[in-house]
């Protein structure tokens, strides 16, 4: 019998670890560089984003004609886009976060030339200054206020706001006695009393911005961005997005986002002056998806002694597809109602 016959099969030497076996991670540890990797090129990606977004904009601000005028107030500088007609005074007042509203009234304008129409573009739109902020109530229509002083517009103007500019417009009206008269409300906010304190501005659409984000999603789905049907033209398609881009959640938007709360209850402490003649449009889809919204704005005009209410087939911004109704309801309830 040889040695290795009394050698115990459990004292015999283990098969060596395979090269895969030696060298393999543990599970977690493998996720977590997976997941390092996706980090890192999605950084990567989104630095590529911001730069490129730099470069676009700059790109665009060079080809882009600017519209309009600047008209300097104590707070900065404002962007004012005038028609140059003859007839009254209109100025024209944008909803939130509106990216140029010369250019979102541009159907409109050219529906109204029979007016002299002014479109103010406050802090935060279009080519005014983005940076001006504690967008009170008070400052907002102090500003508009002042403009038309140094645009010398002395007899009294009729007031057209859509959306949160239906908002600004009744403050106005109770601000400055004897300066509106009319006002027209395109699907305009109505003033209510709310519980609401001055909010928090947001920073996150000013990042999303600045990394290049909403252009990659207006780039995908124009329509987000892009009004329906045929009324604006090439150009003005090119402006609309463009300044999206260039202003998308800016200092001064940020703040008044914040402040439209309380801005409502401060509007909401006065009725709308009983002696202005108000027109007001209301959209079918608003009304629609919001019970109170023709209760509201009844309820809201009830104390005016001449005002009228008209609701339009359309969305929000009715003066996408409604302007030429609009315009000929405007133009007979001025002839009607207010003495040049």
């Amino acid at each position: 019998m040889s040695l290795i016959d009394h050698i115990p099969e459990t004292d015999s030497p283990k098969a060596p670890l395979s090269p895969d076996k030696k060298h393999r991670q543990p599970k977690w540890r493998r996720a977590l560089r997976k997941a390092g990797i996706v980090v890192a090129s999605l950084l990567v990606l989104l630095v590529i984003s911001s730069l490129a977004n730099v470069a676009i904009t700059n790109a665009e601000k060079a080809d882009l004609v600017p519209y309009g005028q600047k008209v300097s107030i104590e707070a900065g500088d404002i962007n004012v886009y005038r028609n140059g007609g003859s007839g009254p005074t209109m100025v024209l007042l944008s909803g939130f976060g509106t990216p140029a509203p010369a250019v979102d009234f541009a159907p409109l304008i050219r529906t109204l030339d029979n007016f002299d129409v002014i479109v103010i573009e406050g802090f935060g739109y279009g080519y005014s200054d983005l940076t001006v902020t504690n967008r009170t109530v008070e400052n907002i229509t102090g500003e508009i206020h002042e403009v038309l002083d140094r645009l010398q517009v002395n007899s009294p103007v009729i007031l057209a706001g859509h959306s949160v500019g239906g908002l600004y417009t009744h403050y106005y009206a109770n601000a400055y006695p004897g300066e509106v008269s009319a006002i027209i409300g395109i699907d305009p906010m109505t003033a209510q009393a709310s519980s609401l304190e001055v909010g928090q501005p947001s920073k996150i659409e000013r990042t999303l911005g600045s990394l290049g984000l909403m252009r990659i999603a207006t780039t995908i789905a124009p329509s987000i961005i892009q009004p329906p049907g045929t009324a604006y033209t090439t150009n003005e398609r090119a402006q609309t997005a463009a300044l999206t881009n260039w202003n998308y959640g800016n200092d001064s938007i940020s703040d008044e986002w914040a402040q439209i709360g309380a801005n409502s209850t401060k509007a909401s402490a006065q009725p709308i002056p009983a002696d202005i003649p108000v027109l007001e449009f209301l959209a079918t889809e608003t009304v629609e998806s919001d019970p109170s919204w023709l209760r509201n704005h009844q309820a809201e005009l009830a104390g005016v002694a001449t005002h009228e209410l008209e609701v339009l087939d359309g969305a929000h911004y009715l003066h996408w597809t409604q302007s030429p109704a609009m315009a000929k309801s405007i133009s007979a309830f001025i002839a009607a109602h207010v003495t040049r």
